[in-house]
C-alpha cells in the first residue's frame, strides 16, 4: 500500500504563496532541491489541483542541456511519473502520463492508495485540504522559507485539528527549515 505525501514549499508564516500569487521568495537553491528531489523519488503518481499543474507543467519541457544535475534529476524524476489533474474547467492536459479528473474522490484516492507500491503526492493546497481533511495524508514535508509574507494562499488548511508527530527535521544552509511530520500514533493520542 502507498503512503500519500504532501510537500510545501512554504513561508515561516504558512504560506505557499503570497497575496499577489507571487511564490519567488520559495526558489529552493542546491541543498534544498535535493532534498525536495529525494522525497518525491518515490513517487509514481501526483494529484494536482489546476493551478499547480499549471506551475508545474513546465518541467515537461523545460531545456535540460545547460541546466545543473539536480535540475535535470528532478525534471526526469517529474516526467516518469503519472499525473491527475482535477479541474472543473481543464479540457486537455500538455503533459505525458496524464489525465484529468473532473472531482476530488476520496474513496477514489483510497483505492489507489490500496492499489499501488509507489507512494503518491498531493501538490497544491486546495487539492491537499481535502486529502488532509478525509485522513488521507500519511506524510506532510514541509521546507519552511525564512519569510514572512502575511497572507496569500495557505499551505495548510485553517479549519480542522490535525493532531501530529514530527518524524524528521533539518535546517539547511540558506536558513530554510524542514519538518516532516506523520498522523499521530494512537499510543501518543491517548
Amino acid at each position: 500500500m502507498a503512503n500519500l505525501i504532501y510537500l510545501a514549499l512554504a513561508s515561516l508564516d504558512g504560506y505557499m504563496a503570497d497575496a499577489t500569487g507571487g511564490f519567488g521568495w520559495a526558489e529552493p537553491d542546491e541543498e534544498v532541491h535535493v532534498s525536495v528531489n529525494d522525497i518525491m523519488r518515490s513517487v509514481g503518481t501526483h494529484l494536482y489541483g489546476r493551478r499547480m499543474y499549471d506551475v508545474l507543467v513546465a518541467w515537461e519541457t523545460l531545456d535540460l542541456a545547460d541546466q545543473p544535475p539536480w535540475i535535470r534529476d528532478f525534471a526526469r524524476i517529474w516526467r516518469a511519473a503519472d499525473k491527475v489533474v482535477y479541474s472543473r474547467m481543464l479540457d486537455d492536459v500538455s503533459s505525458a502520463r496524464t489525465r484529468i479528473e473532473r472531482a476530488f474522490d476520496p474513496d477514489d484516492v483510497r483505492r489507489l492508495k490500496a492499489s499501488t507500491d509507489a507512494d503518491l503526492s498531493v501538490g497544491g493546497p486546495t487539492i491537499a485540504a481535502h486529502a488532509i481533511r478525509a485522513g488521507l495524508v500519511d506524510r506532510i514535508h514541509l521546507f519552511l522559507f525564512p519569510v514572512v509574507v502575511g497572507s496569500g494562499l495557505r499551505a495548510l488548511p485553517a479549519d480542522g485539528r490535525l493532531s501530529l508527530d514530527l518524524l524528521d527535521e533539518r535546517r539547511f544552509g540558506n536558513g530554510v527549515v524542514y519538518v516532516s511530520y506523520g498522523p499521530a500514533s494512537e499510543v501518543a493520542s491517548r
